[in-house]
């Protein structure tokens, strides 16, 4: 007989509460949790596939260990010794710095990423760490840590509360939302205007979530930083700033002021192909509003002034009062978070700790730019040792980082690479040993990092829907084995790490004068935590610490994971509510509002202002069935409009002599591809747009579906030059190519 299991999907960001149907081990159909008390019954295209994904023959069942060249299936014990011998001569040898550790986008989507991956970053202590945040979102970061003094105090809009929305560079229809944690996202957006709320879209294309606004504007790629500095102007010049409540908790409103006075509509209309009318109506009417958010994403974060917009958009939530209010932008506070302290200053937040080795890149947030990873392997300099060996997580950089062609070619040439992932894809193709975890119905789930983001505070958590399959591992067992044979413990028993973080967790919290816990013995507040195992009682121990826990008895009514066991739908902890200057952590314990680094970085926007392109840009996309490279392997998430074309629009494909479906070719500093013409006028002229996350025909690959129909790596078309100075992110979007028919030369190709 059928029976149903609940699981919280790791799909994208959205995290909604699925209700499985099983039969035996295997998950039959996935409909949305009712229940749930955060997605409500809400399910997309991605979660209702649920069980394709997880039955996908190409998944890896085994470990591959290579020999002679050639990967072939081994035992775990074989491949853990394989991985120890492969790590730690180079270690010893060359210096920690030598190993690097590359992180992808799914490590937050899993238990096990969120938990082991700082553990094995301070047990190893290499300063080589590369992840995804730096094609995404690390200037939203940045921005954030200089002005909040808390790289991770991210405001989110209150959306459902809101009356007036601004989008920048954000297409949630498709996306379901990104640092912003909102199951059914175009509902919300739905009832923000049946409540009689204004929802304003920027963006050079006419997305879905484009044609659900009341306006639209196409803007010149790349130009966000310049439209969000004309409007803070505004608020200026016409005595519309009000800061509200926030005023006692804000610093450096008139140094704002004179910093961006140039910055009028006038000045940047041109640059941004947006009038200067049409700018003073967007500040007016934000101004205006009872309630109003601006929220940005990856269209405004990858480009050349990144870190500039994502702290303009925080400067207008603040300049309007909207920043911590309800109906506002507001920090959400997650049921993992650390135990509240008392509001006052801070360390802040620092740039440029160390430097890559090849370029001088600064690091930003720990992390060194993954656009700079193929330099670090492939380049010698006087100033240290290359990367020599790689521990790669959940990621596929050689389809995810600019110029994938040097990254393959500098993965062959390391001495060793460890890659834990599910699939034999582009990257881990290349590891010496790789690791497979299971597929998501055997591993437990809980939202770490999305619930700090979350438009509305819950917690939830789910265990294992179905029994691990013989011959598997748990994904944090063999994350636990991987610090170990790491940091030169193999073999030990990979329930040490999980004990070792809980005793140094509570050693710290009963020396903590403001801890629920500050005095008492750790040994015994370790014996009173609950789980089936380690990273059970991790989360245990989180929660009884964290702001809505029960301190270990302090807080009798306080959060458990037996309490949490005891609701399987969730527990809705109420919605976002004021914090301020709780959260703040800079060091004058105010929100500072302009920074030394973002000052210094406005004379490089001010250059933006005599930039006009001559030929075409491009601008990646997204779609809702696809999730950057993970899901092509899936049937049911490919084809139809989930297809990997070039939209131009009708007078660019007319001007080129590019007809519709035909092949067209596209090059950039980087390289050439050529894919398929999709002409359409919901893209503005002189703009052309590759979806992210294709490009799967490389050989040695096992990714047979995916295969079939590869498309094309966008990522090609960059040679990793181009990045936002102050977060080391790429610049994807806006970059200039050429563009013609496939069978035309490209010096013989009709002029961009």
């Amino acid at each position: 007989m059928p029976r149903t299991a609940l699981r919280i999907c790791p799909l994208c960001e959205a995290t909604c509460g699925l209700t499985l149907t099983i039969e035996g081990t295997r998950v039959t159909a996935a409909r949305g949790d009712r229940d749930d008390v955060f997605s409500k019954g809400f399910i997309c295209p991605k979660g209702a596939s649920f069980g394709a994904l997880d039955a996908d023959p190409d998944r890896l069942r085994t470990p591959l260990v290579r020999e002679n060249g050639e990967l072939r299936e081994a035992s775990w014990e074989e491949a853990f010794d394989a991985v120890a011998r492969g790590l730690r001569p180079v270690v010893e040898r060359y210096g920690a710095d030598a190993l690097g550790v590359v992180l992808g986008n799914p490590n937050v989507h899993t238990m096990a990423g969120a938990l082991y991956p700082t553990v094995l970053l301070g047990a190893v202590r290499t300063r080589s760490l590369f992840t995804a945040s730096t094609v995404d979102q690390m200037p939203k970061h940045v921005s954030s840590g200089l002005l909040f003094g808390d790289a991770n105090a991210i405001p989110v809009p209150d959306l459902d509360h809101t009356d007036h929305l601004l989008l920048i560079g954000a297409n949630p229809l498709e996306s379901n939302g990104s640092l912003c944690t909102a199951p059914d996202f175009p509902g919300k957006l739905k009832a923000l205007k049946a409540r009689g709320g204004t929802l304003t879209v920027v963006d050079p294309r006419r997305t879905r979530t484009a044609k659900l606004a009341d306006r639209h504007l196409a803007i010149r790629p790349g130009a966000d930083a310049l439209l969000l500095a004309a409007m803070a102007t505004v608020l200026f010049e016409e005595g519309l700033v009000d800061l509200g409540d926030l005023a006692p908790h804000v610093d450096g409103l008139p140094e704002l002021r004179g910093a961006i006075s140039d910055f009028t509509p006038e000045t940047v209309a041109g640059a941004c192909d947006v009038d200067a009318g049409t700018i003073r109506t967007l500040a007016r009417e934000l101004a205006a509003a009872p309630t109003a958010a601006v929220y940005a994403r990856i269209g405004s974060c990858t480009v050349p002034h990144g870190t500039l917009a994502s702290w303009l958009v925080d400067v207008l939530n603040t300049l309007t009062g909207n920043l911590d209010r309800p109906g506002g932008a507001l920090f959400p506070q997650a049921a993992t978070d650390r135990t509240p302290r008392p509001a006052g200053p801070g360390r802040g937040f620092s740039l440029g700790r160390w430097h890559s080795r090849v370029r001088r890149l600064p690091e930003a947030k720990g992390e060194l730019p993954l656009s700079a990873l193929a330099e670090e392997i492939d380049t010698a300099t006087p100033e240290g040792e290359p990367l020599r060996a790689l521990i790669v997580i959940a990621a596929n950089p050689v389809l995810s980082a600019p110029d994938g062609d040097r990254l393959d070619k500098a993965l062959g040439s390391l001495d060793f690479m460890v890659s834990v992932d599910p699939y034999l894809n582009e990257t881990s193709r290349h590891a010496h040993v790789v690791l497979p975890p299971p597929p998501p119905a055997q591993s437990p789930h809980h939202d770490f990092a999305f619930n700090t983001l979350a438009v509305r505070n819950q917690v939830r958590y789910s265990r294992p829907a179905v029994p691990l399959e013989p011959g598997r591992m748990a994904e944090t067992e063999i994350l636990a084995r991987l610090v170990l044979a790491a940091s030169g413990m193999h073999g030990a028993d990979p329930a040490a790490v999980d004990t070792m973080v809980i005793d140094q967790t509570l050693g710290k919290a009963v020396q903590d004068a403001h801890s629920p816990v500050h005095g008492r013995d750790p040994h015994e507040l370790a014996a009173r935590l609950t789980g089936a195992d380690g990273p059970e009682r991790r989360l245990d121990l989180m929660l009884r610490l964290g702001p809505y826990g029960d301190g270990f008895g302090a807080r009798p009514d306080g959060l458990t994971l037996a309490r949490l066991l005891d609701h399987p739908h969730g527990i809705d902890l109420g919605p976002l509510r004021p914090r301020l200057p709780q959260p703040l952590k800079t060091p004058s314990g105010k929100v500072e509002l302009l920074p030394a680094p973002l000052a210094a970085d406005l004379p490089r926007l001010r250059e933006a202002l005599r930039e006009r392109p001559t030929g075409l840009v491009l601008v990646g996309r997204r779609h809702l069935r696809s999730n950057n490279s993970w899901l092509h392997n899936v049937p049911a998430l490919t084809g139809g409009t989930n297809r990997c074309t070039l939209h131009l629009h009708p007078e660019d494909a007319a001007r080129l002599g590019v007809r519709d479906g035909e092949p067209v070719r596209i090059k950039g500093a980087g390289g050439e591809v050529t894919a398929p013409a999709e002409v359409t006028d919901a893209i503005r002229p002189g703009v052309v747009s590759l979806p992210h996350g294709w490009g799967h025909d490389r050989p040695g690959t096992r990714l047979g579906h995916a295969g079939r129909e590869p498309g094309v790596n966008v990522n090609q078309l960059l040679d990793g030059t181009l990045l936002d100075p102050l977060s080391g992110n790429a610049v994807l979007n806006g970059i200039p190519v050429q563009v013609g028919p496939a069978g035309v030369p490209a010096a013989l190709a009709p002029e961009n």
